[in-house]
């Protein structure tokens, strides 16, 4: 083995003193955020309203399920109404408190429906939504990728109602592997380029955040299965929902990249942040083969 030279030995030595020298330890303080009220509130027909509210928490909070209890918002006055009846939600869920719901409305395609909320300390928010009518699908199907003999996209056709201003939102889950219906990143759309028209478009799968399961993290990412029965639920949502949406999936989007500039969530809730949601939507199966 060749040993270095003394000249290497002194020009190593040198670029280590010149690295240690520029380094400093430097603390940035970051100013303690206004506090703001997050509402994330849905109504959809033969359901009753259901609301979601808390807090934002410190850029450093942990985020673990005991610590965000803290930030659930549990003695909140929260009002619905549809112009003809008023009803006061109830919070039954005592343990967290942070579910709000009502026992005696349901949602119905076309009804408009304002949010209050009033909170110990004064504070008032509000809001207002519409349920659309849904649109069905004409069909849906399940085809593979190119080279693929069994991974693929779930596909539709849809024929855009005439009047513009249709907004959408799909989900889709794997009967006997997923829990829910998810939506996959791109989940949202306007007709605005495609207003009255009839086309067929794909859809990726979608995951829960931070998914450790083998098959949202090789090479079936993002992918349906030959074999995989595919619930799909068709949304219909108001422009507001739209915007909300699209920036939210914008944020996700540009986590973790250092060129990416932050953008607020373009929320409907007045004296707050968040979304109440109106929407319908159409069910349909794909038995993917």
């Amino acid at each position: 083995m060749m040993k270095p030279s003394l000249k290497e030995i002194l020009l190593l030595s040198c670029i280590t003193i010149m690295v240690v020298s520029c380094e400093k330890d430097i603390t940035v303080d970051l100013p303690e955020p206004e506090e703001q009220i997050v509402v994330e509130g849905y109504i959809s027909p033969g359901s009753p309203p259901l609301v979601f509210i808390s807090k934002t928490a410190p850029f450093f909070a942990p985020l673990d399920s005991l610590s965000l209890l803290q930030y659930t918002v549990r003695d909140a006055q929260v009002i619905i109404s549809d112009g003809t009846s008023t009803d006061t939600l109830i919070a039954p869920f005592s343990s967290t408190g942070y579910l709000y719901t009502s026992l005696n409305m349901i949602g119905e395609v076309g009804k408009s429906y304002a949010l209050k909320i009033r909170l110990a300390d004064g504070r008032e928010l509000s809001s207002e939504t519409t349920i659309p009518s849904p649109v069905p699908l004409d069909s849906v199907w399940f085809r593979r990728i190119p080279e693929n003999d069994s991974l693929g996209w779930a596909w539709a056709r849809i024929s855009d109602p005439p009047a513009s201003g249709n907004c959408y939102r799909w989900f889709a889950k794997r009967l006997g592997k997923d829990n829910d219906y998810l939506a996959p990143a791109g989940s949202v759309s306007d007709d605005r380029f495609y207003n009255g028209l009839s086309f067929d478009f794909a859809a990726t799968r979608g995951k829960v955040p931070n998914s450790i399961a083998d098959d949202d993290n090789n090479e079936e990412e993002g992918l349906f299965k030959a074999g995989d029965t595919i619930a799909v639920r068709f949304t219909s949502i108001t422009e507001a929902s739209f915007k909300f949406w699209r920036s939210a999936e914008s944020q996700v989007n540009s986590v973790g990249n250092p060129f990416g500039s932050p953008a607020p969530l373009k929320g409907n809730i007045e004296g707050g942040i968040g979304i109440w949601e109106g929407y319908s939507f159409v069910l349909d199966t794909i038995y993917a083969q």
